[in-house]
């Protein structure tokens, strides 16, 4: 579904990404982690073009975003996007969030994006919210609803840029659930996260970051499992996150 070959880039003379290779099947659910600066956001928005890179190659279900000729914004609609501050738009109801994108970019009707919109809401348990704004929200039901706006566009996978950081705490839990349940579904998801109990639970792959690399790349088992048998760094970062 997902094959990142040499990845690099640069912001100015610094290197932000280093030679990052790394692939993701169909179904399969991978965390990435790692320090604070270690290039984790960074990498997950260039899966979809939102930050650009400057060597090596990625290719979303057979599509080369590093040629020039692919249509990114077309390929955009495809990828499931949920950041770190939700990102809805403030003078638009939910419904009206829902539905913006399904009709200018895939060009349904209203009545067709709101009913698909709609069913992605009753899936985050957000119906009855479906006429507010985003501000008479609370953060974690604002995060459920950037989800069932990802979900009504049908895409392919989800990519979650440290979905949880943002909220209290009491509210984490919530919108960990929702992606719980895709998980389940069978979901193609890549997720930046700190939340390793949710990386124990539901990855297949965690992938481990430091300094723009990728130090750790094997299955959640071996990761948490074995942790004599990763990089000092990463043995560093386990000791830090499994002791508490």
């Amino acid at each position: 579904m997902i094959e990142l070959q040499n990845v690099s880039k640069w912001y100015g003379s610094f290197q932000v990404l280093s030679d990052c290779s790394t692939s993701i099947k169909k179904g399969e659910v991978v965390v990435i982690c790692g320090p604070s600066g270690s290039g984790k956001s960074t990498l997950i928005k260039t899966i979809n073009a939102l930050e650009p890179f400057q060597a090596g190659g990625i290719t979303v279900d057979g599509i080369a975003l590093h040629d020039s000729k692919t249509n990114l914004p077309k390929l955009r609609s495809r990828v499931g996007m949920v950041f770190q501050h939700f990102e809805l738009f403030p003078h638009l109801s939910v419904t009206e969030n829902l539905t913006l994108a399904q009709m200018r970019v895939l060009g349904r009707s209203a009545d067709e994006a709101k009913t698909h919109g709609l069913k992605y809401l009753e899936r985050v348990g957000l119906m009855v919210q479906k006429d507010k704004f985003p501000g008479q929200l609370s953060g974690g039901q604002q995060q459920r609803v950037a989800i069932a706006r990802a979900l009504s566009m049908d895409p392919i996978v989800m990519l979650f840029d440290e979905p949880t950081s943002a909220l209290d705490p009491e509210m984490v839990g919530e919108v960990l659930d929702v992606m719980v349940k895709l998980a389940h579904e069978g979901m193609t998801m890549c997720c930046v996260t700190h939340e390793m109990g949710f990386a124990r639970k539901v990855s297949h792959r965690v992938i481990f970051m430091d300094q723009g690399k990728i130090i750790e790349d094997c299955s959640k088992d071996e990761f948490f499992g074995n942790p004599e048998a990763r990089s000092p760094r990463a043995k560093d970062f386990l000791s830090k996150i499994l002791d508490h």
